[in-house]
């Protein structure tokens, strides 16, 4: 089979991004049991749901959790010691409500939809 010039590039662009756009289609949006909620009681950020795409945070009487993909590229952050968060790929870091702070991304993390169960549990919805 011979490609076209346009069926080329479209091909080449996707294997060069990783094909994210492919990916990303297939993410479902899921609710996670994070456990607890009296599990985060002391201020910080909790790092054990990174891996599945969120970090949990607590600042004073606030809960919430934030995506943990960098919004210019959507690599995996990492959580620094001053509840920081950077981006290992571009250099991008988001403060500990996740506006950014430095570029290349412009648009904030997502705060994640939670709520807290009858049992005590926290629940992050995750795209």
């Amino acid at each position: 089979m011979i490609l076209n010039r346009r069926q080329f590039l479209l091909l080449t662009v996707g294997l060069a991004a990783g094909c994210s756009s492919v990916q990303e289609e297939h993410h479902a949006e899921r609710t996670i049991n994070a456990g607890p909620a009296g599990d985060y009681a002391v201020d910080g950020v909790y790092v054990r749901f990174r891996n599945l795409g969120f970090f949990v945070v607590r600042k004073e009487d606030k809960l919430f959790a934030l995506s943990a993909f960098c919004t210019h590229r959507r690599c995996k952050l990492s959580a620094e010691k001053d509840r920081t968060f950077y981006c290992p790929c571009h250099g991008s870091t988001f403060n500990g409500l996740g506006h950014v702070t430095t570029g290349p991304a412009k648009r904030d993390l997502p705060v994640l939809a939670t709520t807290v169960d009858d049992h005590g549990d926290l629940l992050v919805t995750v795209l």
